[in-house]
């Protein structure tokens, strides 16, 4: 049972996260790997029956973490993919697993089951004097995911939009002492038109935590300009769609990740 005063720092996440990683995407959606176009449960791609199978390729090409997230979980409210979750972390590469992580037990739950880290969204939204308690509880293996149209954070799976400012949020979860941020700008991910990199600096400039850029990066010019923002704590970038589409190779990322 979780409490306040017990910290899991034992299991700490030991990767180093000084240098820019790319984060391959794996999307459950009844029980497959999919995409959504802008977060839109009813306009979804299916790329694979075997989610277990893709986080294996991504490892075969060099993958050095995985982000997955359970979007019926996100959609629900409860995490509806736990047995392929084990599937994936026994692959054996580090994993972040988001989506329907609403209470400090669900969050046990998905790291118990092999995440390495765990991502709470609406829940900081929604709750933050329990966020304030889950960075002290979890430490580095609690990351925050902002998701936001028009600076404005979504929440529920992107069905809500708030009025909370993406920037408001990650000052408040960077005062808790949050390790971790992912911003993922809803209006780009999985239009493959390229990251929204002013509103990334401008959230980078924002906070002293570690940021992951998510949502429209699909080429290795795209990663380029985000490591030419200069910003220390941009740590990395997640890829979906573009990978999915062969519109560029992990390798490829990797490379122009390392510089």
């Amino acid at each position: 049972m979780w409490r306040e005063d017990e910290s899991q720092d034992d299991n700490e996440d030991d990767t180093d996260m000084s240098e820019f990683t790319i984060f391959p995407a794996i999307d459950l959606k009844g029980g497959r790997c999919v995409r959504l176009r802008q977060g839109r449960a009813e306009d979804a791609t299916v790329y694979s029956d075997d989610p277990a199978g893709i986080a294996l390729h991504w490892k075969k090409l060099g993958a050095e973490w995985l982000h997955v997230v359970d979007l019926d979980g996100a959609f629900q409210g409860v995490s509806a993919h736990r047995e392929v979750l084990r599937q994936i972390a026994a692959v054996g590469v580090p994993v972040e697993i988001g989506g329907g992580l609403r209470t400090p037990e669900a969050i046990e739950a998905v790291l118990a089951d092999g995440a390495r880290r765990a991502i709470v969204g609406t829940m900081a939204w929604a709750e933050p004097k329990v966020l304030e308690r889950l960075c002290v509880c979890f430490g580095e293996r609690l990351v925050l995911g902002i998701d936001a149209r028009d600076g404005l954070v979504q929440v529920k799976g992107w069905t809500e939009t708030t009025e909370l400012s993406a920037v408001g949020l990650a000052r408040r979860a960077d005062s808790f002492g949050v390790h971790t941020i992912i911003y993922t700008d809803t209006a780009t991910d999985g239009m493959l038109q390229g990251p929204n990199c002013a509103a990334m600096d401008k959230l980078c400039r924002s906070v002293s935590c570690n940021v992951i850029a998510s949502g429209g990066v699909s080429t290795v010019e795209d990663v380029r300009m985000l490591r030419a923002l200069g910003r220390p704590n941009l740590v990395g970038a997640i890829v979906g769609k573009a990978l999915y589409e062969n519109r560029v190779t992990l390798p490829e990322l990797l490379e122009a990740a390392r510089g």
